[in-house]
């Protein structure tokens, strides 16, 4: 087996790669492991972090190599089998894109970590379930979840700017001054709106004019090809899938009724629940559901947001203002915690008083400039979002700030 074409194109790859900036992700990544999983949406960068660890690390050493595993190639070859003979040439670390692309890819990796010595770091799509694959690789793999660009990170790619992430508890108790820092170096309002509406993804680097188009091109990419690979959820679905995703692009936060969803999707109501979760699996929506704090007190019904505002504006020119400052929060408190590695994801939740309730502790309610303090009135760890200030004011904080957590 002849292994220099993958050499040759990996050294194309390399050079069109540059290392800076890095995906807040990268820093986190503990890359002595043995088995590292990076899954995520398509477009967030998982490839580019891939081959930016392997630049940094090993340079154009022939002891690492980076495949795609949708190349045809892999059609013909036991994937364990091309690792193995990787080692026998001299390599260390194999790294493997596309993983979910590849069938029985579990007991390959499985096979892979142990019957060699290689490190093996993979990506794939953000519906793997690692945890239900019948080789068990949640004992041996580390997964860690690449989110969409932070308003932070949009700023930086996009050459706005190069400021600190903050954690939760020093952004909603030194705000004034983290956000008065920013606003000396940079007008945060105005690259705000503008990373509403097309500023999630890494690929608006190449223009914002096409981006849109890419993004719609994206979201067909994980209907057609990546949902039916994962889930084997029926072609014959995929259009009725779309529809769905059109219909949570024009309301307000949704509070799914199931029946009426099924009526209008021509989904049955048996199926309907499957696919609100695979669809969340996929990136492509966020469920938070109500808070069951409080004896006696009613429990709020779930609500269902796209993913993150710019699929709202690919998908519907326009979308309604509330829920896109709710789509931004709910995206950005959700993104920064996707690898705080608790057993129980309460990272946001419905409030029973205010729109949300983060981390179990913070009351946090949602609004525009003019948004008072009414429906948080005597709450404990209350805050206000609020849109359209550039500095807030005691617990009045903007909106945008959230967008530094990661």
């Amino acid at each position: 087996m002849d292994l220099t074409l993958f050499f040759q194109e990996q050294q194309k790859l390399l050079k069109q790669v540059t290392l800076e900036p890095k995906r807040y992700l990268y820093s986190l990544i503990d890359w002595n492991q043995r088995l590292i999983g990076i899954i995520g949406q398509r477009g967030v960068g998982k490839t580019t972090l891939m081959l930016q660890a392997l630049k940094e690390q090993y340079g154009s050493s022939d002891q690492a190599l980076y495949i795609s595993v949708d190349n045809p190639f892999f059609k013909t070859i036991s994937l364990y089998e091309f690792a193995i003979h990787f080692e026998q040439l001299g390599g260390e670390t194999l790294f493997i894109d596309e993983v979910h692309k590849y069938s029985e890819w579990s007991s390959h990796l499985k096979a892979i970590y142990d019957g060699t010595q290689l490190n093996v770091i993979f990506s794939g799509s953000s519906m793997l379930q690692i945890h239900a694959q019948e080789a068990d690789l949640s004992r041996r793999a580390i997964i860690y979840h690449l989110a969409n660009l932070s308003f932070r990170e949009y700023l930086w790619l996009s050459g706005n700017g190069q400021f600190a992430a903050t954690t939760l508890s020093e952004l909603l108790h030194n705000h004034v001054a983290i956000a008065s820092n920013i606003a000396d170096q940079i007008k945060p309002l105005k690259h705000f709106q503008d990373y509403l509406v097309c500023g999630c993804y890494p690929f608006i680097s190449e223009g914002a004019d096409t981006y849109h188009i890419k993004l719609i091109s994206i979201v067909n990419q994980i209907l057609e090809s990546d949902l039916p690979y994962v889930t084997q959820v029926p072609i014959t679905q995929i259009d009725k899938l779309k529809k769905l995703l059109y219909l949570l692009s024009e309301s307000a936060p949704f509070e799914p009724n199931i029946s009426k969803l099924s009526a209008m999707t021509d989904i049955s109501r048996v199926t309907m629940g499957d696919y609100l979760r695979y669809l969340e699996h996929a990136s492509l929506l966020i469920r938070i559901p109500g808070s069951n704090k409080g004896t006696g007190r009613i429990r709020k019904p779930e609500k269902i947001y796209l993913y993150n505002t710019n699929l709202a504006n690919a998908i519907n020119k326009t979308p309604h203002t509330g829920t896109s400052r709710e789509t931004f929060f709910v995206n950005q408190i959700r993104s920064s915690y996707y690898n705080s590695r608790k057993l129980v994801d309460n990272s946001i939740v419905l409030g029973l008083t205010g729109d949300f309730l983060v981390d179990g502790t913070y009351t946090i309610e949602v609004g525009g400039k003019n948004k008072g303090f009414e429906q948080i009135k005597g709450i404990d760890n209350a805050y206000l979002a609020v849109d359209n200030m550039e500095i807030g004011f005691k617990n009045k904080i903007p909106l945008w700030l959230f967008g530094f957590l990661y």
